[in-house]
């Protein structure tokens, strides 16, 4: 019986000196997504951290990681994408420079339009940038560091980060055409128009030489 009571104890102990709720309890994932989408809001994509998003949600960080494992899938997750662009550029990559323009730009469109929400938080976020400092400088961050900065990175390009703005201004100007202003005929184009169009310019901006090139 004592030694029952001497584990109670430690496990209220334990308990005691963490943190928010239980690990494991059903609002703890809702907590730490609105949690994230405050944050990245706030701090962008850069400086938010896991530890700050765990802190406002009253959970430990290790719980973050736990549901979502890095801070490119907890963005995703916040986003309601349907894939983790960051994820498969180390895939892109191997396959070689050729079409990549064409393969990153289907990945992108992937992950903006499959949405698992009827209101597609990225193109909520895409709206509130024409007019919102913070959601300007967080899709800005995560278009030229995570997804295009990766990209001409790793590629080991000339001048990678005009590359990687270049980029960024193709994709980000083809989502508010798209999704925000509706533009016709690019808002109600498939895939493979987009693709025909816009890859070729994606492909020069990651491979081809451009103006200050030796």
């Amino acid at each position: 019986m004592a030694l029952r009571s001497n584990r109670v104890k430690r496990v209220a102990k334990t308990q005691g000196g963490r943190k928010g709720r239980p690990a494991g309890s059903p609002p703890n994932r809702e907590a730490i997504l609105a949690a994230a989408r405050a944050q990245f809001t706030e701090h962008g994509y850069n400086n938010a951290t896991i530890r700050g998003i765990a802190a406002d949600a009253g959970v430990d960080p290790a719980l973050v990681l736990h549901y979502f494992e890095s801070k490119e899938r907890l963005f995703s997750s916040a986003m309601e994408l349907a894939i983790v662009p960051t994820e498969l550029i180390p895939q892109l990559i191997a396959e070689g420079s050729t079409r990549l323009g064409e393969r990153l730009l289907r990945t992108v469109l992937a992950s903006w339009e499959k949405s698992i929400h009827p209101v597609n938080p990225m193109v909520a976020l895409l709206r509130s940038a024409t007019g919102h400092e913070a959601a300007v400088r967080m899709l800005r961050e995560y278009i030229n560091k995570a997804v295009s900065g990766r990209v001409t990175t790793e590629l080991g390009v000339s001048q990678p980060r005009l590359r990687a703005a270049l980029i960024g201004s193709q994709l980000i100007g083809l989502a508010m055409a798209r999704f925000v202003l509706q533009i016709e005929p690019l808002a109600s184009a498939d895939t493979e128009l987009l693709v025909g169009c816009y890859a070729p310019v994606l492909q020069r901006y990651l491979t081809g030489p451009l103006p200050g090139d030796a």
